[in-house]
């Protein structure tokens, strides 16, 4: 089945979907973006990835620039059913827009607006995961742009610290997209050697009984599934702590996770070949997430 993405307000073919080559988005990354992703036909907190959207849009001076709730709403919702899909990946991004390739930006903007598409299995309590195993998590001399450089908490066209990671594990034969990989994801940490966070994903483990994830006070960005696994946690009166924490914390821990929109929660296997086994704690926010999904959204 042809694939049909939004652009600037119009359903086109997949091969027909293009922007121009002077937008912002192309030449500086000069763009906001979320992931999100559908459950039923509907998305999954979309308050929270909105107001994030529109979060990293001010950051940017284009506050403005993103449409309205319902005039996104519609966007993904044409796009998902054009594609005739219910569960999805859905990739909503706003561009400055075309503008003169000049670094300064102009003050009026003509934004580019986007959405991107890809089928997902049912989640909730029926629906399997979308990865195959438990994650393969490797640390890497990449460090995360520090939030005095780039805020963290913005989620921007420019992923290079994340690809150079990704790059790194390729370099050492870890690659994650390699037809035998060894690695799935790379866990990056401040220019103090303290976690940050996953190329896109956050970071929990659980030591003592208590769940940890590090604070949003260091740079690494708030995830929303990060969000809401804390909020489930504190539901199900499981400890919770954010702090700063080194890799050696994480690897004398009992058991750990990733989070993201996609993974949703994702038990780690090994982190640098120190094994975990998925524990009680992350069994049981992998129920209570499932539930809540379902509870939601079928």
């Amino acid at each position: 089945m042809e694939r049909y993405y939004h652009v600037d307000g119009e359903l086109r073919p997949a091969d027909e979907a293009t922007v121009n080559v002077r937008d912002r988005g192309f030449l500086y990354g000069d763009a906001a973006f979320e992931t999100l992703r559908t459950y039923g036909r509907s998305v999954f907190e979309w308050s929270m990835h909105l107001e994030r959207l529109r979060s990293t849009a001010r950051t940017l001076g284009m506050g403005a620039a993103v449409p309205t709730d319902e005039d996104l709403r519609t966007r993904v919702r044409e796009t998902l059913s054009a594609n005739d899909l219910t569960d999805a990946y859905v990739r909503l991004s706003v561009t400055r827009g075309v503008q003169p390739g000049k670094l300064t930006p102009d003050p009026d903007v003509d934004p580019t607006v986007v959405v991107i598409v890809d089928g997902l299995p049912r989640g909730g309590t029926e629906g399997p995961p979308v990865w195959d195993d438990r994650a393969v998590v490797r640390t890497v001399e990449t460090r995360r742009v520090p939030d005095e450089a780039v805020p963290a908490t913005t989620k921007t066209h420019n992923y290079l610290n994340g690809i150079l990671a990704r790059l790194e594990l390729r370099r050492s034969g870890a690659d994650p997209s390699g037809t035998d990989p060894t690695a799935d994801e790379a866990l990056l940490r401040d220019g103090e050697g303290y976690l940050a966070e996953g190329t896109t994903s956050n970071v929990f483990f659980v030591a003592d009984g208590v769940l940890r994830t590090p604070s949003t006070d260091g740079s690494l960005l708030p995830g929303v599934t990060r969000s809401v696994v804390l909020d489930l946690a504190r539901d199900s009166a499981i400890p919770v702590e954010t702090g700063r924490y080194t890799v050696r914390d994480l690897q004398s821990a009992d058991e750990a996770f990733l989070t993201n929109t996609t993974w949703e929660i994702r038990p780690i296997a090994t982190v640098d070949g120190v094994e975990f086994s998925e524990g009680t704690t992350s069994r049981r926010l992998r129920d209570r997430f499932d539930e809540l999904v379902e509870e939601r959204h079928y």
